[in-house]
């Protein structure tokens, strides 16, 4: 907190400082207990009508009463990463674009429009990644009206926690009436020290989805439209252990005759980047290594390709793959966020 040369806390922050990172503190409790003072980070996304709205790291939002202010100031952007590769959050939500490729795109500016007929979320929604040319409200009518024409809700992603996301956004779509669902986390980690976990030994790597891998492919089934998203990318692999007896309950409408694996993964190799997806594992197999397995034999052939960095997505309530990912030296980047226009269905991912 601020003080002064006399000692006492002082707010140095103004409406003026609307998106920028702060620090304040404020009362946020006061009765016969006595007062508590509480201390919040963030960005600082609004000030009106006496009420300071404030967005954490993790897209939290803070409605801080102007009245209660304690202390506040100005603090640099979230500091870089001790260690893991280091990466601005543009280069990586680029990296992580190509990896989970729409079918069919447009630019509205600095915007890109995304749809591969409602198959995931990444790749049927908005990036966001400067000015769209038009003032906010009629950019927004103008994504509705595009995702409206394809059959498909309007979907806006946005990033929280690092230098040069889009806390301002999301805080506006918020006023707006759209609804975040589905927050996750990027993260970042080392290569190489991946493909050291394990020798990989009995997965086999292939750059096509062969009969077996959809069966252990849980999301949604492997549509024509999902086939054609997850082969596409820079350079995709996908990873299969074999496993016979492995758990029936497989995707709806999977073949029966066909040896449902016991672990899948998914890496693309773009440029200094591997990106791991996909990773499923046969739930009466959980907990006995075959998700390291998988994803040490898809690094080392990223290794092979030049790669040297990794990135995964996890979603922020997914305690055991978090605490699988920090085993791997994997550590939260940024988080990101979906945003649906009012009034519409969502999807199931």
């Amino acid at each position: 907190m601020e003080i002064s040369a006399a000692g006492r806390l002082e707010v140095r922050i103004t409406a003026a400082d609307v998106g920028k990172r702060v620090s304040v503190r404020y009362l946020s409790h006061a009765g016969v207990g006595g007062e508590k003072f509480t201390d919040t980070v963030g960005v600082l996304t609004s000030w009106d009508a006496g009420v300071l709205l404030i967005t954490r790291k993790s897209g939290e939002s803070v409605r801080v009463a102007e009245s209660a202010l304690v202390a506040g100031k100005v603090v640099p952007p979230a500091p870089a990463r001790r260690r893991g590769p280091a990466a601005s959050y543009r280069e990586l939500a680029r990296v992580a674009a190509r990896a989970w490729p729409p079918l069919e795109s447009e630019r509205l500016g600095d915007w890109e429009l995304r749809a591969a007929a409602g198959f995931t979320r990444r790749a049927n929604s908005v990036l966001p990644l400067g000015d769209p040319g038009l003032p906010l409200d009629e950019a927004l009518s103008a994504v509705r009206r595009w995702y409206g024409a394809r059959g498909l809700p309007a979907y806006v992603q946005t990033a929280t926690g690092a230098e040069g996301t889009q806390e301002l956004l999301g805080a506006e779509l918020e006023r707006r009436g759209w609804v975040r669902e589905v927050t996750a986390e990027v993260w970042t980690g080392g290569l190489a020290p991946v493909a050291d976990l394990s020798e990989g030994t009995g997965v086999l790597l292939s750059r096509e989805v062969d009969e077996a891998w959809p069966a252990r492919y849980r999301r949604r089934g492997v549509s024509e439209v999902a086939l054609r998203v997850l082969t596409a990318g820079p350079s995709v692999w996908f990873a299969t252990m074999p496993g016979a007896d492995a758990d029936p309950d497989v995707t709806p409408g999977a073949d029966p005759d066909v040896d449902v694996p016991a672990a899948i993964g998914r890496c693309v190799v773009d440029g200094r980047w591997a990106s791991f997806g996909a990773v499923e594992v046969d739930p009466a197999r959980r907990r006995r290594g075959l998700a390291t397995v998988v994803m040490a034999a898809l690094a080392r052939r990223a290794l092979d390709e030049g790669a040297s960095a990794a990135w995964l997505q996890v979603e922020a309530d997914n305690a055991g793959a978090r605490a699988l990912y920090a085993g791997m030296g994997f550590a939260p980047h940024h988080a990101y966020h979906h945003y649906r226009e009012p009034g519409s269905a969502g999807t199931d991912r």
